[in-house]
């Protein structure tokens, strides 16, 4: 265990006098006084038995059954066991991502198995091998038009999930690059891409506007609708693989997917694995694609998306392959009929279903005199958690395989 003895004073003061500084303390000196904590107000010491038990009673605070009618970016779904037990490995539990060919055969191989799944759902020429979440992946497409045209603005539809148009927002004002928010694309404005939802943020499924000029059109897609839906016709299409493999983890960490034409995949953000043969004529995978800096000038670089994202797109290739075809329909389809159920029986009540198109999720308006907030606590009380707050009294319902008829049952009887 010597690597890991803290450092001694001798080798401090060493450190120290090489920076040509006096103290550890003097470092910090341009951090004002007011931000300093006095002095750490911590319990006493527990042994490892006291803490166990403390631990647990914390634990005991947080409840977890509730039935889930929550979506809007994540939705709670089946996920075989297999998949913890695979990943958990520690051929593929790692902080960081390796990428080796030398020495990371199987790691290569699932992110081109991924790949070659995302490819199949989206019907894009390639895909890489990820980035950070379905925001991100969102940012990137918006900086690979911009590359591709040249042009330094982008158009964003107001119905994209409101926490992907923050994170474009961000990245598009760190790049000097202008957008515009709106329901409709500007006629008289050139654009590099314009970026829509599929389906958008209040479940409403659109066919998205044909590609005008040089623009290049962004489609941020659900996966689990494409096993029965047919995929928009877009030039990038990106998206979050939450829904298959990864459990809600209050927010992350999951994982985002780009996919191209084959024209663009030189802008492309991430990674892209491909297969080859060795020079004894075995097959071989490698990084066919590199984009970041690790690997080239930095100002050629497209990205640095890499860390544990082969982790999760481990879990997604994971779900994809033991699942299947036949079920990723089936769970399609039932995710639909649950939906439009429950619609149904709201309306009968006295809500109003806002969309006129959807799949699994949708937007109800409450009735009058009643609030989303008013509505939601209502049901809370009774272990329900009945949809995400869209405004001030509308809510988007939000239905997977996970739900039951008798979980239906029980939101319109809460409603009595």
């Amino acid at each position: 265990m010597r690597n890991f003895e803290a450092h001694t004073d001798e080798i401090r003061q060493k450190m120290l006098d090489e920076i040509n500084v006096e103290s550890i303390d003097s470092m910090f000196d341009m951090i004002p006084k007011k931000c300093y904590l006095e002095e750490l107000k911590l319990d006493n010491p527990l042994s490892e038995l006291e803490a166990q038990r403390e631990l647990f009673n914390l634990s005991n605070k947080n409840k977890t059954n509730y039935i889930s009618f929550l979506g809007g970016g994540a939705v709670k779904k089946f996920i075989p066991s297999a998949i913890q037990y695979v990943a958990s490995r520690f051929e593929f539990l790692s902080a960081y991502t390796p990428y080796q060919p030398e020495i990371s055969q199987g790691t290569l191989q699932v992110m081109y198995e991924f790949q070659s799944y995302i490819c199949n759902l989206t019907k894009m020429d390639i895909a890489n091998a990820s980035v950070y979440d379905g925001g991100v992946a969102c940012a990137e497409a918006c900086l690979m038009a911009v590359r591709v045209n040249k042009t330094k603005r982008i158009f964003i539809s107001d119905k994209l999930n409101p926490n992907y148009i923050e994170v474009i927002k961000t990245y598009l004002w760190a790049q000097d690059i202008e957008y515009v928010i709106a329901n409709e694309a500007p006629k008289d404005v050139e654009f590099a891409g314009k970026i829509y939802a599929y389906p958008e943020y209040n479940g409403e499924l659109k066919k998205l506007p044909e590609k005008e000029g040089k623009a290049l059109i962004i489609a941020s897609v659900d996966l689990s609708i494409l096993p029965v839906i047919e995929p928009p016709v877009a030039d990038i299409i990106v998206g979050d693989y939450q829904p298959f493999g990864l459990p809600l983890n209050f927010g992350g960490a999951y994982g985002g997917f780009i996919a191209v034409k084959d024209a663009y995949k030189r802008q492309i953000a991430g990674r892209i694995v491909g297969k080859t043969l060795d020079k004894e004529g075995k097959e071989a995978y490698v990084l066919t694609l590199q984009a970041r800096e690790q690997h080239i000038r930095r100002e050629k670089a497209t990205g640095n998306i890499c860390s544990n994202q082969a982790l999760t797109a481990l879990c997604c290739t994971l779900y994809l392959s033991l699942t299947g075809k036949n079920a990723l329909i089936e769970y399609a389809n039932l995710s639909y009929n649950l939906a439009h159920e429950l619609s149904e029986k709201l309306n009968s009540k006295g809500y109003i279903t806002l969309n006129k198109n959807f799949f699994n999720s949708f937007e109800i308006k409450m009735k009058e005199n009643e609030t989303a907030d008013t509505f939601l606590q209502k049901l809370k009380e009774r272990n329900i958690l009945a949809g995400v707050k869209t405004a001030d009294n509308k809510v988007l319902v939000t239905l997977t395989e996970f739900n039951t008829n008798s979980d239906i049952e029980e939101y319109i009887e809460a409603l009595n």
